[in-house]
C-alpha cells in the first residue's frame, strides 16, 4: 500500500490563507535545511526536500493551487516526473538562485542578478573609548581612519595615463555572466557577478602604476566626531559619505563609530536611568537629616525622613540620562540609602548605645529569642543562660 501524501500546506508549515511571499519563504527554508547536497547520503533528508519541493511547485502555481484546494492529491494522479510528480511548468529558477548563492557563493539568479549600475560602497567600522560622564552628556572625539582616496596619477580610472579601460570580453560589458547549474528538478540558471571585472564591465589592461589599477589610494585622515549625548556602550554613531569608494560611480559609504564606555565608580546605567548607593548614619536613619547625594549634575542636598531604613531606594525626577533622540527628555537617579555601620566605636559612645538599646527594648528581645533557640524545651527563657551582645 503506497504511502499517504501529507498535506502541502501542512509540509511547509503555512496557513492555507498564505499568501505567496509565505509560501517562497517556507520552501526556501526547508529547502536549504534539506538539499542533497547539504545532506549527502541522507536518504530521509532527501524524501523531505523532495516532498517540500512537490508542496512548493503546486501552492506557488495559482491554477496547481486551485485545483489541490478544490480536488486535493486526486488533482494530480497520474503524473509524470521525478517521484511520480509532474514538475513541469514550476518556476524554480528564482529560488534555486538564492539558494545555490547561498550554499556554494553562485550568486544569484538570473531574474534577481544584480546589474553594473552604480552601488553604493561598504561602510568603514571603527571604535572610540569615552567616559561614563561624556557617554552621559556628549563630546567631540577624533580618530583617525585609512581611507581611500582618488588616485590623482590616473583620476579614478585605475589605467595608466594615456590610456582607458577596456570592455570585458567575458561579460560583454555587463557585469555579469550566465551559468546553468544541475539541481534535482534539471538545468537551472544562475547569473554571478562576472569574474574577470568584479561587475564593472571594465578591464584594465595597462595598470597605473601608482593606484595598481584600483584608482584609489590608501590615506590616513583624522576627523572629529560628534558623539551625541546619550549614548550607551555598544551604540555606534554614523559619519556619511566617508566609507568606501562606490561602484560605478555610486556614492561612498559611510563611517560607523562604535563607543565603548568606561566604568564609573559610583554610578551604574540601565538604558536612561542611573543607579547608585549612598550610605547614611544610624542616627540620620533614625531621626531623618540632610545628606549629600552625587549625580552626573553634581552634589544635591536630600532630606532623610525619620525612621529610613537601610537599603530605602529613593527617586531623583530628572538626573538620569538624556535620551538620545530628544535631550529635553532624560531618566531618573535612582539612589539606595545604606545604613552605615562605624567600624570602630569610642567607650563613650558605646555606652551610649548600650542605653539606648536597652530603652528601645532591643537587647530583651534579643536575649528571650536566643534563649528560646537555645533552649528549644518550652522552659521559660528566663531560665536559660544569657547571652551578650556586646563585650
Amino acid at each position: 500500500m503506497a504511502e499517504q501524501k501529507r498535506d502541502y500546506y501542512e509540509v511547509l508549515g503555512i496557513d492555507k490563507n498564505a499568501d505567496d511571499a509565505a509560501i517562497k519563504k517556507a520552501y526556501r527554508t526547508l529547502a536549504k535545511k534539506y538539499h542533497p547536497d547539504v545532506n549527502p547520503g541522507d536518504a530521509e533528508a532527501e524524501k523531505k526536500f523532495k516532498e517540500a519541493s512537490e508542496a512548493y511547485a503546486v501552492l506557488s502555481d495559482p491554477e496547481k493551487r486551485r485545483q489541490y484546494d478544490q480536488f486535493g492529491h486526486a488533482a494530480f494522479d497520474g503524473g509524470a516526473g521525478a517521484g511520480g510528480f509532474d514538475f513541469s511548468g514550476a518556476d524554480f529558477g528564482d529560488i534555486f538562485g538564492d539558494i545555490f548563492g547561498d550554499l556554494f557563493g553562485a550568486g544569484r539568479s538570473a531574474s534577481r542578478g544584480r546589474s553594473s549600475g552604480p552601488m553604493k560602497g561598504a561602510n568603514l567600522r571603527t571604535s572610540v573609548r569615552i567616559t561614563f560622564e561624556e557617554a552621559v552628556f556628549g563630546c567631540k572625539k577624533e580618530i583617525e581612519l585609512t581611507v581611500k582616496e582618488t588616485c590623482k596619477t590616473c583620476n579614478g580610472t585605475g589605467a595608466r595615463p594615456g590610456t582607458s579601460p577596456e570592455t570585458c570580453s567575458k561579460c560583454g560589458g555587463k557585469g555579469q555572466v550566465v551559468f546553468t547549474q544541475q539541481s534535482f528538478f534539471g538545468t537551472v540558471r544562475n547569473v554571478q557577478t562576472c569574474p574577470d571585472c568584479q561587475g564593472s564591465g571594465k578591464v584594465i589592461r595597462d595598470k597605473c602604476l601608482e593606484c595598481h589599477g584600483s584608482g584609489y589610494i590608501p590615506m590616513k585622515k583624522r576627523y572629529s566626531v560628534d558623539i551625541p549625548a546619550g549614548i550607551d556602550n555598544g551604540q555606534s554613531t554614523r559619519m556619511p559619505g566617508l566609507g568606501e569608494p562606490g561602484i560605478n560611480g555610486g556614492p561612498r559609504g559611510d563611517v560607523l563609530i562604535e563607543v565603548i564606555v568606561g566604568r564609573h565608580p559610583i554610578f551604574q546605567r540601565q538604558d536612561y536611568d542611573i543607579y547608585s548607593t549612598v550610605p547614611m548614619s544610624f542616627a540620620v536613619a533614625a531621626l531623618g537629616g540632610e545628606i549629600l547625594i552625587d549625580t552626573v549634575d553634581g552634589k544635591v542636598i536630600y532630606d532623610v525622613k525619620p525612621g529610613t531604613q537601610t537599603d530605602t531606594r529613593v527617586r531623583l525626577r530628572g538626573k538620569g540620562v538624556p535620551s538620545w533622540r530628544n535631550k529635553d527628555v532624560r531618566g531618573d537617579h535612582y539612589v539606595t540609602l545604606v545604613v552605615q555601620v562605624p567600624d570602630k566605636i569610642k567607650p563613650e559612645a558605646r555606652e551610649l548605645l548600650k542605653q539606648f538599646d536597652e530603652m528601645t527594648g532591643d537587647t530583651l528581645n534579643l536575649a528571650k529569642n536566643a534563649a528560646s533557640q537555645e533552649s528549644g524545651d518550652g522552659k521559660d527563657p528566663k531560665d536559660s543562660k544569657k547571652k551578650k551582645f556586646w563585650k
